[in-house]
């Protein structure tokens, strides 16, 4: 190979990386192809909820797999350890831990909530205004419960309460 051919196929590297960065989904993490509509295809027919229900089956069991993780780590390190500093250094480590997973507990909650929303035949449609949240809004975020419209007004609202 020589030096010219090298130098394009590394380009051609470079820029493929550049079109996927920063387009990294919860789907894709979890190793899903996007799913592509067919022609005519209605919205959230059982293809696209069943794409869905295994999106956040998938993701639902990697959170279930950390949390039992986390409880054999903290189980495993948990020491009394003779020098207070050792000891504050352990339980701050612990709380990051403990702190993390009843984050990834609300998570799992609201991805419960999106398999309900699927069994119901009420998943991918905004609470707020009905209209449809989108595929690749819920390939990003599957328990989105609204469109893009009106999470966007909520954010606004919350920074002016805040502020």
């Amino acid at each position: 190979m020589t030096k010219k051919t090298a130098s394009k196929k590394t380009a051609s590297k470079k820029a493929s990386k550049k079109k996927t960065a920063g387009k990294s989904t919860v789907a894709s993490a979890a190793g899903f192809k996007p799913y592509e509509p067919k022609k005519g295809e209605e919205y959230m027919g059982e293809a696209q909820k069943e794409h869905f229900r295994e999106i956040l089956l998938a993701w639902k069991r990697e959170l279930m797999e950390e949390v039992d993780r986390t409880v054999h780590h903290m189980q495993d390190e948990a020491a009394n350890f003779p020098d207070p500093s050792d000891r504050a250094t352990q339980e701050s480590e612990f709380s990051l831990e403990l702190r993390a997973r009843d984050r990834e507990r609300k998570l799992i909650k609201k991805i419960d909530e999106s398999l309900q929303a699927i069994k119901d035949d009420d998943y991918g449609f905004c609470h707020s205004c009905g209209i449809e949240i989108g595929i690749r809004r819920l390939e990003a975020r599957p328990t989105a419960t609204l469109c893009i419209d009106c999470k966007t007004l909520d954010e606004i609202r919350e920074k002016q309460m805040i502020g």
